[in-house]
């Protein structure tokens, strides 16, 4: 659902997050390894985050144990770029994960 957001009040359009308020984000999954331990998982994920997540501003949520998959959005309002999902999908090419995949972006509150 696209919504228009022509002579919209700044107050609404915040209201609606469409605009300058609107946030851009993409769905990320990959697997690591059937065999990965717990405590190379955990190393796995700190790295992911001081390395991608973190300098880039972004947030991820999201679950699994070998094969994971959840939301990448930024920390602050904002839109995610195309950047950003080739960031993120190189890291985890080049870290050993595999069968990774990143979506487009889309609108996470109108998606």
């Amino acid at each position: 659902m696209k919504v228009e957001a022509k002579n919209r009040s700044q107050r609404l359009r915040k209201k609606l997050r469409v605009d300058e308020f609107q946030e851009l984000g993409f769905d990320v999954a990959w697997r690591l390894a059937e065999d990965t331990t717990s405590e190379q998982i955990d190393s796995f994920l700190d790295k992911f985050f001081d390395e991608v997540i973190e300098p880039n501003g972004l947030g991820y949520s999201g679950e699994g144990d070998t094969l994971w998959h959840g939301l990448i959005c930024t920390q602050k309002l904002g839109k995610c770029t195309d950047e950003h999902r080739n960031a993120v999908d190189k890291w985890l090419n080049d870290n050993g994960a595999t069968v990774v995949s990143v979506s487009d972006l889309y609108d996470l509150w109108w998606a």
